[in-house]
Protein backbone atom coordinates (compact mmCIF):
# COMPACT_ATOMS: atom_id res chain seq x y z
CA UNK A 1 0.00 0.00 0.00
CA UNK A 2 2.89 2.31 0.92
CA UNK A 3 4.93 1.48 -2.06
CA UNK A 4 2.24 2.40 -4.04
CA UNK A 5 0.85 5.53 -2.59
CA UNK A 6 4.47 6.13 -3.16
CA UNK A 7 4.48 5.06 -6.66
CA UNK A 8 1.54 7.55 -7.28
CA UNK A 9 2.94 10.29 -5.30
CA UNK A 10 6.06 10.36 -7.74
CA UNK A 11 4.02 9.68 -10.85
CA UNK A 12 1.81 12.78 -9.57
CA UNK A 13 5.58 15.02 -8.93
CA UNK A 14 6.53 14.05 -12.52
CA UNK A 15 3.60 15.19 -14.45
CA UNK A 16 3.08 18.40 -12.42
CA UNK A 17 6.95 18.87 -12.51
CA UNK A 18 6.64 18.59 -16.53
CA UNK A 19 3.35 20.78 -17.09
CA UNK A 20 4.55 23.03 -14.03
CA UNK A 21 6.36 25.43 -16.87
CA UNK A 22 3.68 24.62 -19.35
CA UNK A 23 0.72 25.27 -17.57
CA UNK A 24 1.99 27.73 -14.80
CA UNK A 25 1.22 25.06 -11.89
CA UNK A 26 2.88 24.71 -8.49
CA UNK A 27 3.99 21.53 -7.65
CA UNK A 28 1.96 19.70 -4.98
CA UNK A 29 3.47 18.49 -1.71
CA UNK A 30 2.91 14.52 -0.19
CA UNK A 31 1.23 15.75 2.82
CA UNK A 32 -1.51 17.40 0.81
CA UNK A 33 -1.43 14.96 -2.04
CA UNK A 34 -2.40 11.95 -0.12
CA UNK A 35 -5.19 13.82 1.50
CA UNK A 36 -6.85 14.74 -2.36
CA UNK A 37 -5.12 11.42 -4.20
CA UNK A 38 -8.15 10.96 -6.49
CA UNK A 39 -8.64 14.55 -7.26
CA UNK A 40 -4.94 15.05 -7.40
CA UNK A 41 -4.47 11.68 -9.89
CA UNK A 42 -7.73 13.08 -12.17
CA UNK A 43 -5.97 16.72 -12.53
CA UNK A 44 -2.50 15.17 -13.53
CA UNK A 45 -3.79 12.74 -16.05
CA UNK A 46 -5.60 15.67 -17.15
CA UNK A 47 -3.14 18.07 -17.20
CA UNK A 48 -0.76 15.26 -18.95
CA UNK A 49 -3.25 14.74 -21.35
CA UNK A 50 -3.51 18.31 -22.06
CA UNK A 51 0.29 18.26 -22.41
CA UNK A 52 0.81 15.78 -24.84
CA UNK A 53 -2.16 17.32 -27.14
CA UNK A 54 0.04 20.45 -27.21
CA UNK A 55 3.38 19.37 -27.93
CA UNK A 56 2.31 16.31 -30.33
CA UNK A 57 -0.02 18.40 -31.71
CA UNK A 58 -3.44 16.36 -31.74
CA UNK A 59 -6.69 17.12 -32.71
CA UNK A 60 -9.48 15.90 -29.77
CA UNK A 61 -10.34 13.34 -32.44
CA UNK A 62 -6.63 12.05 -32.34
CA UNK A 63 -6.40 12.54 -28.55
CA UNK A 64 -9.31 10.42 -27.88
CA UNK A 65 -7.49 7.79 -29.82
CA UNK A 66 -4.77 7.79 -28.01
CA UNK A 67 -6.28 7.59 -24.65
CA UNK A 68 -7.60 4.14 -26.41
CA UNK A 69 -4.90 2.73 -27.51
CA UNK A 70 -2.71 3.47 -24.18
CA UNK A 71 -5.81 1.64 -22.63
CA UNK A 72 -5.28 -1.69 -24.52
CA UNK A 73 -1.44 -1.25 -24.54
CA UNK A 74 -0.72 0.03 -20.47
CA UNK A 75 -1.44 -3.21 -19.07
CA UNK A 76 0.75 -5.15 -21.20
CA UNK A 77 4.05 -2.52 -20.91
CA UNK A 78 3.27 -2.85 -16.65
CA UNK A 79 3.27 -6.55 -16.89
CA UNK A 80 6.73 -6.65 -18.77
CA UNK A 81 8.12 -3.59 -16.48
CA UNK A 82 6.65 -5.67 -13.19
CA UNK A 83 8.90 -8.84 -14.91
CA UNK A 84 11.78 -7.07 -15.57
CA UNK A 85 12.32 -5.21 -12.07
CA UNK A 86 11.74 -8.96 -10.70
CA UNK A 87 14.39 -10.49 -12.98
CA UNK A 88 16.67 -7.69 -12.05
CA UNK A 89 15.70 -8.52 -8.32
CA UNK A 90 16.48 -12.27 -8.43
CA UNK A 91 19.74 -11.29 -10.57
CA UNK A 92 20.76 -9.05 -7.88
CA UNK A 93 20.20 -11.30 -5.11
CA UNK A 94 21.59 -14.23 -6.53
CA UNK A 95 24.84 -12.00 -7.64
CA UNK A 96 25.19 -10.16 -3.75
CA UNK A 97 24.47 -13.56 -1.62
CA UNK A 98 26.81 -15.14 0.01
CA UNK A 99 28.78 -17.72 -1.57
CA UNK A 100 28.96 -18.51 -4.93
CA UNK A 101 26.47 -17.61 -7.28
CA UNK A 102 24.57 -20.38 -9.16
CA UNK A 103 25.32 -20.51 -12.71
CA UNK A 104 22.84 -22.12 -14.19
CA UNK A 105 20.31 -19.93 -12.10
CA UNK A 106 21.73 -16.87 -13.25
CA UNK A 107 22.02 -17.84 -16.99
CA UNK A 108 18.57 -18.18 -16.54
CA UNK A 109 17.57 -15.09 -15.12
CA UNK A 110 20.02 -13.65 -18.15
CA UNK A 111 18.27 -15.56 -20.83
CA UNK A 112 14.77 -14.33 -19.06
CA UNK A 113 15.82 -10.85 -19.60
CA UNK A 114 16.62 -10.56 -22.84
CA UNK A 115 13.38 -12.72 -23.90
CA UNK A 116 11.30 -9.68 -21.73
CA UNK A 117 13.10 -7.49 -24.09
CA UNK A 118 11.94 -9.07 -26.85
CA UNK A 119 8.47 -8.92 -25.83
CA UNK A 120 8.53 -5.56 -25.25
CA UNK A 121 10.12 -4.52 -28.67
CA UNK A 122 7.08 -6.92 -29.66
CA UNK A 123 4.71 -4.68 -28.06
CA UNK A 124 5.98 -1.14 -28.98
CA UNK A 125 6.22 -2.34 -32.75
CA UNK A 126 2.48 -3.25 -32.35
CA UNK A 127 2.09 0.08 -30.91
CA UNK A 128 3.44 2.17 -33.26
CA UNK A 129 1.67 0.16 -35.82
CA UNK A 130 -1.71 1.19 -33.94
CA UNK A 131 -0.62 4.95 -33.59
CA UNK A 132 0.21 4.79 -37.24
CA UNK A 133 -3.34 4.49 -38.02
CA UNK A 134 -4.34 7.90 -36.58
CA UNK A 135 -0.68 9.92 -36.32
CA UNK A 136 1.31 11.60 -38.62
CA UNK A 137 5.06 10.12 -38.51
CA UNK A 138 5.64 13.17 -37.16
CA UNK A 139 3.48 13.24 -34.41
CA UNK A 140 4.45 9.84 -33.61
CA UNK A 141 7.97 10.88 -33.07
CA UNK A 142 7.16 14.05 -31.07
CA UNK A 143 4.91 11.45 -28.76
CA UNK A 144 8.22 8.83 -28.41
CA UNK A 145 10.21 11.85 -27.50
CA UNK A 146 7.57 13.14 -24.51
CA UNK A 147 7.55 9.37 -23.39
CA UNK A 148 11.22 9.48 -22.85
CA UNK A 149 11.20 13.10 -20.99
CA UNK A 150 8.59 11.40 -18.89
CA UNK A 151 11.00 8.08 -18.19
CA UNK A 152 14.01 10.58 -18.00
CA UNK A 153 12.00 12.50 -15.42
CA UNK A 154 11.06 9.77 -13.71
CA UNK A 155 14.30 8.03 -13.49
CA UNK A 156 15.98 11.28 -12.14
CA UNK A 157 13.74 11.57 -9.53
CA UNK A 158 13.67 7.77 -8.62
CA UNK A 159 17.51 8.08 -8.75
CA UNK A 160 17.18 11.25 -6.00
CA UNK A 161 15.04 8.94 -3.61
CA UNK A 162 16.96 5.89 -3.96
CA UNK A 163 18.33 5.39 -0.69
CA UNK A 164 16.21 7.37 1.37
CA UNK A 165 14.15 6.01 4.19
CA UNK A 166 10.55 7.10 5.30
CA UNK A 167 12.12 9.97 6.74
CA UNK A 168 14.44 11.10 4.09
CA UNK A 169 17.70 9.38 5.93
CA UNK A 170 19.93 8.29 3.61
CA UNK A 171 21.13 4.73 3.83
CA UNK A 172 24.01 3.77 1.74
CA UNK A 173 23.51 2.51 -1.69
CA UNK A 174 24.07 -1.46 -2.17
CA UNK A 175 25.24 -3.00 -5.33
CA UNK A 176 26.94 -5.90 -6.20
CA UNK A 177 29.36 -7.61 -3.49
CA UNK A 178 33.40 -7.31 -4.80
CA UNK A 179 34.78 -10.59 -4.97
CA UNK A 180 38.21 -11.75 -3.09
Amino acid sequence: MIKSMTRSLRLISIGLGLTAGVAGAQPVRAPEATANRPELEQQFRQRVAKLAQNRIGLTDAQMAQLEQSNARFAPQFNQIAAQERDTRRQLRAEMTSDGQPNQQHVSDLLDKSVQLQKQRIAIVETEQKDLARFMTPVQRARYIALQQQFRRRSQELARQNEGKGELGMQHPRQGLKKRP
